[in-house]
């Protein structure tokens, strides 16, 4: 099984849109959306938005979407760029798709230990999956 981030998607009213097209381009087996939980595990404000636009996305798409905690990836990602050698002023623009990356490598780690698929799989409101 190979994960790897696609592109880096902007937030803004044509997000779901270029996800969609990037689905319908690449045909993944699922989408996996990073959960910004807090670090005590709860949900705040961020990761309600993102439940939100996972369950918008979810009612778009003919493939599974998945919620994982995302919590400790972007320092993950931004010690895995200071060891390949980019100062912080260089890890900005490329901070989100590292990240992106480490989502994904835990969410496949998680589902080979486990052997079942990771994280929360996301409903769309009115649809029965």
């Amino acid at each position: 099984m190979l994960a790897y981030p696609l592109d880096t998607v902007a937030a803004g009213p044509a997000e779901l849109d270029r996800v969609v097209a990037l689905v319908a381009e690449h045909e993944p087996l699922e989408v996996v959306v990073g959960l910004p939980r807090s670090l005590s595990g709860a949900d705040g404000p961020a990761a309600t938005k993102v439940r939100a636009r996972a369950e918008a996305l979810a009612a778009r798409l003919d493939v599974p979407v998945r919620l994982v905690d995302e919590r400790l990836t972007t320092v993950t990602a931004s010690r895995r760029l200071r060891e390949g050698g980019k100062k912080a002023k260089q890890q900005r623009s490329v901070i989100d798709a590292a990240a992106a990356a480490a989502i994904l490598e835990q969410a496949v780690a998680l589902e080979r230990s486990r052997g079942r698929p990771p994280g929360e799989l996301v409903s769309a409101p009115g649809r029965s999956d």
